[in-house]
């Protein structure tokens, strides 16, 4: 039966002390990799006879304004499907330059996926084979995700807290 220790023990053997932020939330197994080996992680992953990581559950963004020369994360969730375990690891870019490798060649799931990331938080995914606008308008010129705007109009006169029980 795989644990998260045993994909822990050899992702570690594998990749060394370069995965760090090991948590266990809710007892998925969580880490983060240095976003120049998240094809290495993904495949090695995918590769194992025993670990058997082969589907890409999910693949998103966070963006964390105030962590400065990483503020994007792309987040994987994976599957193994025959032991029925999840994970979940992310990769760290600066907003600056937000160059990440392509998961498309491994999982044609990711196509869609990294797109929509791409679209909402302008994460380039380097080698990807159509990284264009999914869902907004192709002459948007910012990304809607990102936290750099505020959620409400703070000087509007029409919306009194009174009215929203504040």
């Amino acid at each position: 039966m795989l644990t998260n220790q045993t994909i822990q023990q050899k992702l570690t053997e594998k990749f060394g002390e370069v995965l760090t932020s090991w948590q266990e939330p809710y007892g998925m197994l969580t880490f983060t990799a240095p976003k120049e080996l998240n094809l290495k992680v993904l495949q090695f992953l995918y590769d194992d006879a025993e670990l058997n990581f082969t589907f890409l559950t999910d693949l998103q963004a966070v963006h964390y304004p105030d962590n400065k020369g990483a503020e994007l994360a792309v987040v994987y969730h994976l599957h193994n499907w025959k032991d029925n375990i999840r994970i979940r690891f992310k990769v760290l870019t600066d907003i600056q330059n937000p160059d990440i490798f392509s998961a498309t060649a491994l999982f044609q799931s990711a196509n869609f996926m990294e797109r929509e990331t791409f679209d909402f938080f302008g994460i380039n995914f380097v080698g990807h084979p159509n990284l264009i606008r999914i869902l907004n308008v192709d002459e948007m010129d910012y990304f809607p995700l990102r936290k750099e705007f505020p959620l409400e109009d703070q000087t509007r006169i029409d919306k009194d807290d009174e009215m929203f029980g504040r």
